[in-house]
């Protein structure tokens, strides 16, 4: 691994020169993106990505704190985020959400990032992180496709487009995740079922990376590093980024940019599909 393990457990400073930004007309900031999971991560990425791009954003989390980080760390970036703390267990809130975006211009677009993770075997899952996993991951992202959607085709052209942060495990399983596992192949069957009623004009997609150190990600390593007997810099190279042919963990900043690609007009024919960008992983062996 070219990176020191240590810098894995530090989110990554996001470098304006890493910042994707496209010509794009809808690119305004009459135009609404809803961004959950926008306190920390690939979530915290994709909110400063769309203020670069000039798009009012609206950042939803639980945690208020981060989340006001990052409205700050938008306003560096030349744009424009409204946090709103809003618990994605609570239909009433994520509503709220949805009422208070669109009071700030036209929703235009969804990005589904918020997640969490249990680690362990699926005969002693509890069920209530189970219910948690599900209701944060895949209800959440449904209800809040099913309130923005209306919003998106009440546009003077009808259009909108919603990205879901699916995985590799969206492709395929491993152990000791089996309520992500079901929530992430779930995502890319929302993905699919959202583009198969867009008619073109609603367009969904999915995107799907591998290991990217976040709070979430790097939060898993130490336990990992206990249960395996292995050093940490030994558990990413060994199991986090072992099946990769990238030995470089990805930045939240370049999966934030693939949500920036597939709202553009550059990505029109991105209809139901998944961007994989996972160093290999799924289709190499």
């Amino acid at each position: 691994m070219d990176r020191p393990a240590e810098e894995c457990f530090v989110e990554p400073e996001i470098d304006p020169r890493d910042v994707l930004i496209l010509d794009d007309p809808d690119f305004r900031p009459e135009h609404v993106c809803l961004i959950t999971g926008a306190a920390s991560g690939i979530g915290r990425a994709a909110a400063v990505a769309a203020a670069a791009n000039r798009l009012t954003v609206v950042g939803l989390d639980v945690n208020e704190a981060g989340g006001l980080e990052t409205a700050d760390l938008c306003r560096e970036f030349g744009g424009r985020m409204v946090f709103v703390r809003a618990d994605l267990t609570r239909d009433e809130e994520v509503s709220a959400a949805v009422d208070q975006a669109a009071g700030l211009g036209r929703i235009r677009y969804l990005a589904n990032i918020a997640g969490l993770l249990h680690p362990d075997s699926l005969a002693d899952f509890p069920m209530d992180q189970y219910d948690l996993t599900e209701r944060v991951m895949l209800r959440a992202p449904f209800l809040l496709a099913k309130l923005a959607i209306p919003h998106m085709k009440a546009g003077p052209d009808g259009r909108g487009v919603i990205g879901n942060m699916a995985s590799i495990h969206g492709h395929t399983s491993t152990t000791r995740k089996p309520a992500y596992n079901v929530v992430k192949f779930g995502m890319r069957g929302l993905t699919q079922s959202i583009a198969a009623e867009g008619e073109g004009r609603i367009r969904s997609f999915s995107v799907s990376v591998g290991w990217v150190p976040t709070p979430l990600s790097s939060g898993q390593i130490p336990a990992l590093s206990r249960r395996l007997g292995l050093s940490q810099e030994e558990v990413i190279r060994e199991v986090s980024l072992a099946k990769s042919r990238v030995k470089v963990p990805m930045k939240p900043i370049e999966t934030a940019n693939l949500f920036l690609f597939g709202f553009s007009r550059f990505a029109a024919y991105l209809v139901g599909a998944d961007l994989l960008l996972d160093g290999g992983v799924v289709k190499t062996y």
